[in-house]
């Protein structure tokens, strides 16, 4: 049986979306809610045509305590096992993150434990990676604990940093690769849920993932070539 997955996001839900377009009914991990923040976040109208369940939690002018007693009563009522922080910009409250040990999973549009913290989201972090003069960025999933963007890294891939660079430019280049990773990191951790076993980072130095289930790195760097439309990406060594 799938394991019920809620998503949480705070803006348009590209990522949401890219989340729902890889299930299939062989998934081993099902999203049966979207949580959002805002009334008007443009994720709650994907949800809603997708046939979601949806939920928007208020954060702002709330107390920590009071929103994480409201997540956990509408995550409990759906039996939620695994969450996906897509676009999500608020802390998760510290009662939410106890209550879902290593089952909590963000991506930052950058090589972390660079460029991250409170504040560090969007085109904040690309212009960030810009100035700094790196020469690679790319998307990081991690767990989530209970500080911003400090959770240990699940998986990363490199994304080229080109000569003449902006900050769209780059976001645009990092999304590519989020929409083909977090899919693939999703369904490993609710492989894992769904088996009842130890949750392990599918990832060892140099590579985004080794083989497991059915995919493999380099089919992953087919992929992200692909999506690049070019056959020069460079991928890990």
């Amino acid at each position: 049986m799938s394991v019920p997955v809620a998503v949480f996001a705070s803006g348009g839900g590209t990522n949401f979306q890219s989340l729902l377009d890889h299930q299939t009914e062989a998934s081993p991990g099902r999203i049966v809610l979207l949580v959002s923040d805002r009334p008007e976040a443009g994720a709650l109208d994907r949800a809603r045509k997708a046939g979601v369940a949806t939920r928007v939690i208020t954060v702002k002018g709330r107390p920590l305590e009071e929103v994480g007693a409201e997540t956990l009563s509408v995550l409990e009522d759906l039996g939620i096992k695994v969450i996906l922080l897509a676009g999500y910009l608020r802390l998760i409250p510290a009662e939410v993150v106890q209550a879902f040990p290593r089952r909590i999973l963000n991506i930052h549009p950058a090589l972390l434990p660079s460029f991250g913290g409170k504040g560090m989201w969007g085109h904040r972090v690309h212009e960030a990676v810009l100035a700094s003069g790196a020469t690679f960025s790319g998307p990081t999933i991690h767990f989530v604990d209970e500080e911003y963007d400090t959770g240990a890294i699940f998986a990363q891939w490199p994304v080229p940093v080109l000569p003449g660079d902006t900050p769209d430019a780059l976001a645009a280049r990092v999304l590519q690769v989020e929409h083909i990773l977090y899919p693939l990191a999703a369904e490993h951790l609710c492989r894992a849920v769904e088996q009842g076993a130890d949750v392990k980072r599918p990832s060892v130095p140099g590579e985004a993932f080794l083989v497991f289930a059915t995919f493999s790195a380099a089919g992953i760097r087919s992929q992200i070539r692909a999506a690049f439309q070019q056959s020069s990406t460079p991928s890990p060594s």
